[in-house]
């Protein structure tokens, strides 16, 4: 089938008026074949730093200093947790990378949480964005002790 386009009527008319597509067009055509998906930086971010959150082991993302503004911005009213904390991503057109600052729970066997993180990664970018995940480094910036979070939770000094 060959689509025609009417310049003066919109495309809707039936007899070839204007310009003719020639080559294969219609439900048989290839999606791909029929314009161009982009795919942000920050959407492959958060699809990352959802993926990383779901691995047991992991405390939380991003280095220290990144963590403690996460932390002040998260208290600010309407203020939202940034999922792409800890995420950096660069994309091509068909591949992407992967870097994250992670912080895990202490007593975990790091090599295999870091493994269980890269499997979640590549799987969940590569099956909701069709990119091919070529690596994800992971620097393990700190390990979160059981009594860390009793310290923060309590009385400040001052009061």
């Amino acid at each position: 089938m060959s689509d025609t386009i009417n310049p003066t009527s919109g495309g809707g008319g039936s007899r070839p008026a204007g310009k003719t597509l020639t080559g294969p067009t219609g439900a048989g055509t290839v999606p791909e074949t029929r314009g161009r998906t982009t795919i942000a930086d920050s959407v492959v971010e958060k699809i990352a730093g959802m993926a990383t959150r779901e691995v047991p082991g992991i405390h939380s993302l991003g280095s220290g200093m990144a963590r403690t503004l996460g932390a002040v911005t998260d208290k600010v009213p309407g203020g939202r947790p940034s999922v792409s904390r800890g995420v950096k991503v660069e994309v091509g057109e068909r591949q992407a990378a992967v870097d994250l600052d992670v912080v895990v729970e202490y007593g975990v066997a790091i090599v295999d949480v870091a493994a269980d993180v890269r499997t979640s990664v590549i799987t969940a970018v590569e099956r909701m964005t069709g990119l091919e995940v070529v690596e994800v480094n992971i620097a393990v910036d700190d390990v979160h002790l059981p009594d860390e979070e009793d310290e923060d939770e309590g009385e400040g000094r001052v009061q």
